[in-house]
């Protein structure tokens, strides 16, 4: 049997200076299907993605996934290369092998993209060769392991459908490209406030929305900042808080938080 701490940091993984600005007046809408992509050929870059969450004691624990991404021109469109080069966590070593088992196989491996010309399209390059590598680094790690998990990630990814697999690989990336980011906000909604302002190069999207709560538990509110490249078409990065409201008072407590962020440069 597949240990729950498992199965919770498969579901955390599968589903990351103030200036003045000017709102646009244009639907959302527009924000999508006029955003140019060109994103810069042959420059190192850098791409974090960590996670806060809150713990059982009540403390924000955290874990990033460090990237380092190079893009390349490949026929009409573009290749990405990445390569997964830590995990970096101030948990316990327990905790931080429940959360990030499913990727630990990953790290060091370069893992390539596909992308069409206007960036709405990605695709893994040769998913069967990487699941090929990635199996054998698995049964590797399970083999040497002391510590259960590593048996159970095996066993997990193994169990994994490939829609799933192709999903814990190329979240982050999709997650990168704004034409390809279906969570970027085209319109408003009943439920969602979206706001949108332009600052010379920079497109910044807000998002503020609730979450679907159990009966009987504190409402969930959750705000998501976007901040796109319009030269390039490049997420910069992306912040989503979830926040639980205190009954009867104004107050919240963040509970959990994703911050996507691209920097020029390699990551070390």
């Amino acid at each position: 049997m597949i240990g729950a701490g498992v199965w919770a940091g498969a579901l955390l993984l599968l589903a990351a200076p103030e200036t003045a600005v000017a709102t646009v007046e244009q639907p959302a809408s527009m924000v999508v299907r006029e955003q140019r992509f060109a994103p810069p050929v042959g420059r190192p870059m850098a791409y974090r993605v960590t996670t806060r969450r809150i713990s059982r004691n009540g403390t924000l624990i955290s874990f990033s996934l460090v990237y380092a991404l190079e893009w390349q021109s490949a026929g009409r469109g573009y290749r990405l290369d990445a390569v997964l080069r830590r995990i970096e966590s101030d948990a316990r070593p327990e905790l931080v092998r429940a959360l990030t088992g499913l990727v630990e196989p990953l790290v060091g491996e370069t893992l390539t993209y596909l992308v069409d010309a206007d960036g709405r399209k990605v695709a893994l390059a040769d998913p069967d060769s990487l699941w090929a590598r990635v199996a054998g680094r698995t049964q590797g790690l399970a083999a040497g392991a002391e510590a259960p998990e590593a048996q159970q990630v095996a066993a997990l990814l193994a169990s994994l459908p490939e829609t799933e697999r192709e999903k814990l690989v190329t979240a982050d990336v999709r997650a990168l490209i704004a034409p390809a980011n279906a969570a970027i906000p085209t319109t408003d909604n009943g439920d969602a406030s979206v706001s949108i302002q332009q600052d010379d190069a920079r497109l910044i999207v807000a998002k503020v929305e609730k979450g679907e709560v159990t009966a009987g538990a504190a409402p969930l509110d959750i705000d998501t900042l976007w901040t796109v490249d319009t030269d390039t078409g490049l997420i910069l990065r992306e912040q989503r808080q979830s926040w639980v409201g205190e009954p009867g008072s104004a107050a919240r407590t963040l509970v959990e938080e994703r911050i996507r962020a691209l920097t020029p440069g390699d990551p070390g």
